[in-house]
């Protein structure tokens, strides 16, 4: 079997309180659906965390009007802690979380409403398109993008994540991983100069190529319906000064910030080997199967030509309804073939 990838499961999120940033997060984005929840150590990941099995409590959660979830990931054994550095565009890494909005200039509006500190103001994007930049409590950076595509329908604003803003060194080297393993192979736009629309960023008036990738074919898979279509903005700085900051290069796995940006696939094996050919060596591997608890699946970590941490799980079994016991395998399932749509809004059952 050929690898599928049916979208983006989640992006990590280093905080120093899962509880709260949660919270946060439910308020504010409708993440209120937990698809795990789990205290343990992370021996598999001491590639990243300087040799040392770390403690950590971690919470995958879920927005079920569509888009990919949260993996809210909090240290336990050490203080998570911040880049030495402001982080700018220009630096090297996931930069921001793309969240998709059924109308942005409403959920702007009602963000300002809240007075969130950290609310930038609305812009329009090359295309057209408008979009605006909120952070959390924490500085997290997340972009608030238009979307067309939904699973189901709340009475939020928002859905989850449905792609992120990535420093890259190089676009071109880069979208050897991008565009040639991960599928995106659509360029919206691709622009050089000063953009008004970045100006509220830290490095803002920077001069940067801009590359907007989306995907011309739809995403196969157990979970594609829900996490619908994503994009991906590399940003490339092209003025020399200054250099680009990698924004995990000296820091653990884990920290404050964006950790990684993890991919649903089935067909773990076959995706190993197009990797490897592609120069992407798989770093980490689960090799079989994982049990975080109230899920289980094979997971894998592959570094982009700058070092951002891409994760690939393969979803063995998702709790539906964790109180009375029913979990579903997906392995035994034809794993190009989405999941009907009752199974995933029967999640919502376990809505917090």
């Amino acid at each position: 079997m050929d690898y599928v990838i049916s979208g983006i499961q989640q992006v990590g999120i280093g905080v120093p309180d899962v509880d709260r940033a949660w919270a946060w997060y439910r308020c504010y984005f409708g993440m209120d659906v937990p698809v795990f929840r789990e205290a343990a150590p992370a021996p598999l990941m001491t590639r990243y965390t300087d040799g040392v099995v770390q403690q950590r409590d971690a919470a995958l959660v879920l927005n079920l009007q569509g888009g990919g979830g949260m993996e809210i990931w909090q240290y336990t054994s050490r203080t998570p802690q911040p880049p030495a550095f402001s982080p700018a565009l220009g630096d090297l890494g996931l930069l921001a979380a793309r969240i998709k909005s059924r109308d942005v200039g409403r959920m702007h509006a009602w963000l300002a409403t809240q007075q969130l500190p950290g609310l930038g103001p609305l812009h329009v994007d090359p295309s057209g398109r408008p979009h605006f930049f909120v952070r959390d409590p924490y500085s997290n950076l997340f972009q608030v993008v238009p979307s067309a595509t939904w699973f189901s329908k709340t009475k939020h604003l928002s859905g989850g994540p449905t792609g992120c803003l990535i420093g890259v060194r190089d676009i071109n080297r880069a979208l050897s991983l991008y565009a040639g393993v991960l599928g995106y192979d659509r360029v919206l736009y691709d622009e050089r100069g000063v953009f008004k629309d970045l100006s509220v960023l830290p490095g803002g008036d920077r001069t940067v190529r801009r590359v907007l990738l989306g995907h011309y074919a739809e995403r196969e898979g157990p979970f594609s319906r829900l996490l619908g279509p994503t994009q991906l903005e590399l940003v490339q700085a092209l003025d020399g000064t200054p250099p680009p900051r990698p924004l995990f290069g000296d820091r653990l796995w884990g920290d404050l910030g964006f950790i990684h940006l993890c991919y649903d696939v089935q067909g773990m094996d076959a995706l190993r080997a197009r990797c490897e050919q592609a120069g992407f060596p798989f770093t980490v591997d689960s090799a079989n199967s994982f049990d975080m608890g109230e899920a289980a699946g094979r997971f894998s970590y592959i570094e982009d030509p700058d070092g951002t941490l891409i994760e690939f799980v393969e979803t063995h079994k998702v709790p539906i309804l964790k109180k009375r016991g029913w979990y579903l395998d997906v392995r035994k399932r034809n794993p190009r073939k989405p999941l009907p749509n009752w199974m995933l809004k029967a999640l919502g059952l376990n809505r917090v």
